[in-house]
């Protein structure tokens, strides 16, 4: 196991420090989500960081019907579950996570509601990763 942690990809000091890295992220505790991701700058939109981690739904489309499906499981599985996790710690804590949570738990059941916060908890730590800010200042963007 030591040998594996060596070749795991490490955040620079700085760069640590200028996120505010947190030792924990909603909860996430221990191996981060950044090195899991590997480069963030690889990603040009959020969107393709959810589809990475396999939150975004299957999609069935023919003749111009477009069905989509259940979550496409890609990625990381661990890190995956850990979002989601980490999604409901922040429905608890932030408002603007409640109050969409509870709206989508109205029309769409609880777990779907879940996975949606999960990946919109991905997104905004991509934007954390990506731009070098804390998460107060992403969720004020």
């Amino acid at each position: 196991m030591r040998e594996r942690r060596e070749e795991w990809p490490t955040l620079s000091k700085s760069k640590r420090e200028s996120v505010g890295h947190p030792k924990a992220f909603f909860g996430i505790k221990g191996r981060p989500p950044a090195l899991t991701m590997g480069d963030v700058r690889r990603f040009p939109r959020g969107k393709q960081v959810a589809s990475y981690l396999g939150l975004i739904p299957r999609e069935y489309s023919s003749g111009g019907h477009q069905r989509l499906g259940s979550i496409s499981k890609q990625g990381n599985t661990f890190l995956r579950m850990l979002l989601v996790e980490a999604a409901q710690i922040a429905v608890r804590y932030d408002p603007g996570f409640r109050n969409e949570y509870l709206h989508r738990c109205h029309t769409k059941a609880k777990g779907v509601a879940k996975v949606a916060a999960a990946r919109k908890l991905a997104i905004r730590l991509y934007w954390m990763l990506r731009t070098n800010t804390g998460y107060p200042e992403v969720v004020r963007l």
